[in-house]
């Protein structure tokens, strides 16, 4: 496929940017060929700083490098109706999508600004840190006390991807996630270790390709035995056979992001979200 030119696309918002980012970048990867340098606009929350906004766009406009898109989840209508006099292609989501969601609701919105990432339900954000100090003190085997209060425990090889789908489940989700890993000991042995195995209906395996392994652990600890190509394929094929053996349900992290691992053993585990 031909190369096209890169255009440049501002997410623009009244709070984090965060759902602007999230709508625009799941409509913008259906798009191959192009790159696209990405720019995001936080509390855009007065005339003054929309007015600002426009200009730092028609500068991109200006430069020849295509007219910029941009995403915009504003609330206020004169801080919308600044945005939009911008030399450049404007998709408003709160305007395409609020209207008729209010029209077939028969309610006005409240047009409250950030209310999709804040601190404003109270329950809800302290419902997710404790979710994050949860797998923190849980992360990598260190502590198996309060395993019970996991919501799920991820068991595989040393750098296969637990920490981090921890951590998103907990921010994202408010899930409570612990992790251990399977280590030497377990394959001699063939058995998981006791604390986990007190718990098998929470646990969740994630495996790893031996050669992205290998990379990946090289990146860490060069020229160890514990990066070595072999040592990852001895460990990888010793885990997976260790986890079809305890009826352990896993993935292959190789290839997937975290938020498809993530998705997909809250779907295999019936996790429901603790957040919204």
């Amino acid at each position: 496929m031909s190369k096209h030119l890169g255009r440049t696309v501002f997410f623009v918002s009244d709070g984090t940017g965060i759902t602007a980012e999230m709508l625009g970048h799941s409509l913008l990867t259906q798009f191959e060929g192009i790159e696209f340098h990405q720019i995001i606009v936080p509390f855009i929350n007065s005339v003054e700083k929309a007015q600002a906004c426009v200009e730092r766009i028609g500068e991109v406009a200006r430069s020849g490098n295509g007219r910029p898109v941009v995403f915009t989840t504003l609330i206020n209508e004169e801080i919308r109706g600044a945005i939009h006099r911008a030399d450049a292609f404007v998709l408003d989501f709160f305007e395409r999508f609020l209207g008729p969601l209010e029209s077939e609701l028969g309610v006005k919105s409240t047009h409250t600004v950030g209310r999709s990432h804040s601190a404003m339900d109270v329950k809800e954000y302290q419902n997710r840190i404790e979710a994050v100090n949860f797998s923190l003190a849980h992360d990598d085997g260190v502590s198996a006390r309060e395993f019970s209060k996991a919501d799920v425990i991820l068991v595989g090889v040393s750098r296969s991807g637990k920490t981090p789908t921890c951590l998103y489940l907990a921010l994202q989700f408010g899930i409570r996630a612990a992790n251990c890993p399977l280590i030497p000991e377990d394959f001699e042995r063939m058995k998981l270790p006791e604390a986990v195995a007190l718990h098998r209906s929470k646990l969740y395996g994630l495996s790893i390709a031996p050669e992205r392994l290998h990379e990946i652990r090289t990146e860490r600890r060069p020229d160890s035995h514990y990066a070595s190509l072999e040592n990852c394929r001895h460990e990888v094929g010793q885990a997976e056979l260790l986890m079809r053996r305890e009826g352990i349900r896993w993935l292959s992290s190789t290839t997937k992001s975290i938020e498809e691992i993530a998705t997909t053993l809250m779907q295999d585990l019936k996790i429901g979200r603790k957040t919204y």
